[in-house]
């Protein structure tokens, strides 16, 4: 198939019009030429043209001199222009280059492979200046996000060192309080909110491209529907939901809190796009197949997809806007009303899941997100629903071992009212001395990862030396350095993130006991 250069051509002189015509017709390639006698009718055409190169004479009507190159240019900064005068003047052509031209020709020394080969070159010369733009733009979202990622790994090892005690002392006190008491229903509130904060650290994790998605199996209509009731009751009643949700649409391999975190941002965005006076909020969900001709993105491959759209009647916006929303940080919204980190969030979710995001939007025609889920394949049933179960406890002896003073009490609070004996130590070197005088003694060990002196994994390489079928059970706020196959090497059987909730620490120490048992 023989490929298309579009050329829009500028000239207001009707001879010179026609020469030009001629060349590219003796030209070898394929051209198809728009032609615009003044430089006020091309400028309202702007919208409704497409062009690979602009051939523009300096000398119009309505315009001239380089005004007219700034003009076309500011128009279309990313089309490749070439000037057209009838001065041979060097200092001209400097200037012309520096306001955006990719070549000057006079128009007396044109002929055919001239015109021919400047307006391959132009062409060519522009797309690696796109590239290269590109490639500048990707090296500093690099960077960015590498900044970002150091910040937020060391937010969330310090944050979650402060919740942990937060959730903790609040579980104990909903456990010791009636649940008819109004202390109660404040302490509810207290811990809905760190719990909130410890999601928001995921968050900041998951824009940072750092967590660990807990990635499964999955339909999409529940979680959905969850998060519209919430959508409902928190928004405007002049503003109308309405979703359509295919029954149909196969599972798909995803982090539900993630999930749910797409929608609530993206109605929440469109919420604030149609602010408080009336409007429309639709929200779809279907399966769709995307061959090679409707991938939006390279990476992306053929197959079948969940389309979640939602779409709302506000105030849309232009291609320059469309083109930053991704951005870290980037936001439209009033100061104090957004963080910009939203939509760069829901972008790195949906990438690291194989799928993508497609965005429509005008000014004052409001805006459409296609997000696309690959399904799967593999046979899916809902989980039925069980009834809530006691947490287990025990009466085994656990060594306890973290450097915060505040954390190793609680944690052993926890524990001993689990049933538990616990020795604690805020000093892993110490920890390591009190166990190798007695290794029998204990029958866990729970150590933090990152202390002073002798870090957890260290510490564990050393006890499993001394009693190589101790369990141990690693805690971390958050750390690049630890992974659960790193720690599996080492012999560690498995990783508590904080801030620990009393149910999971419960049952990965009743895990790993039982686990034990088995194996003698």
């Amino acid at each position: 198939m023989t490929e298309i250069t579009n050329i829009i051509l500028i000239e207001d002189n009707p001879g010179d019009s026609r020469l030009i015509n001629e060349y590219l017709k003796d030209c070898r390639t394929h051209y198809e030429v728009k032609e615009f006698d003044c430089l006020e009718n091309f400028l309202q055409k702007t919208s409704e043209i497409e062009a690979d190169i602009i051939l523009l004479d300096l000398s119009l009507p309505d315009s001239s001199g380089l005004n007219t190159l700034t003009k076309v240019f500011s128009a279309f900064p990313k089309t490749a222009i070439v000037v057209l005068t009838g001065l041979n003047d060097e200092d001209l052509a400097i200037e012309a280059m520096r306001h955006g031209a990719q070549d000057y020709l006079v128009k007396d020394q044109i002929d055919t492979a001239l015109l021919s080969r400047t307006i391959s070159y132009a062409v060519e010369r522009q797309k690696s200046i796109e590239e290269k733009a590109e490639l500048e733009y990707k090296l500093r979202q690099s960077y960015k996000m590498e900044a970002i990622g150091t910040l937020a790994g060391g937010i969330a090892h310090d944050f979650n060192n402060i919740l942990f005690p937060i959730l903790g002392y609040t579980e104990m006190l909903l456990e010791d309080i009636p649940e008819d008491s109004p202390t109660h229903d404040s302490l509810e509130k207290i811990y809905s909110g760190a719990v909130r904060a410890k999601e928001l650290v995921k968050q900041i994790l998951t824009f940072s491209r750092q967590n660990n998605s807990e990635l499964k199996l999955m339909t999409m209509q529940p979680i959905i529907k969850e998060a519209l009731k919430l959508i409902r009751s928190t928004i405007p009643t002049t503003i109308e939901i309405i979703q359509d949700l295919q029954t149909d649409c196969r599972a798909i391999n995803a982090d539900p809190t993630q999930i749910h975190q797409i929608v609530m941002n993206l109605a929440t965005n469109a919420y604030h796009a149609m602010g408080e006076a009336e409007g429309v909020m639709k929200i779809d969900l279907k399966e769709v197949e995307l061959t090679e001709l409707d991938l939006l993105e390279p990476d992306i491959t053929p197959g079948i997809y969940n389309c979640l759209t939602v779409a709302d009647t506000g105030i849309g916006m232009n291609e320059d806007l469309l083109g930053k929303i991704f951005d870290p940080f980037f936001t439209t919204k009033e100061k104090d009303k957004g963080t910009g980190m939203g939509l760069s969030v829901i972008h790195g979710i949906v990438k690291k899941i194989n799928g993508t995001i497609d965005v429509q939007s005008e000014p004052g025609k409001g805006t459409k997100f296609n997000v696309y889920f690959p399904v799967k394949n593999s046979s899916f049933e809902e989980p039925e629903t069980t009834t809530k179960e006691s947490i287990p406890g025990g009466t085994e002896h656990i060594l306890l071992v973290d450097d915060e003073v505040a954390i190793v009490k609680l944690a052993k609070q926890i524990l001993e009212r689990l049933g538990y004996q616990v020795t604690e130590n805020s000093n892993s070197i110490k920890a390591l001395e009190k166990f190798r005088a007695n290794p029998d003694k204990f029958d866990v060990v729970i150590t933090d990862l990152a202390m002073p002196n002798m870090p957890g994994d260290k510490l564990s390489a050393e006890l499993l030396k001394i009693r190589p079928d101790i369990p141990i059970l690693l805690c971390t706020g958050y750390s690049q350095k630890i992974t659960e196959e790193k720690a599996a090497l080492i012999g560690i059987k498995g990783i508590l993130m904080k801030p620990i909730i009393k149910s999971k620490m419960a049952q990965m120490v009743k895990n790993v006991l039982d686990e034990g048992k088995k194996a003698i």
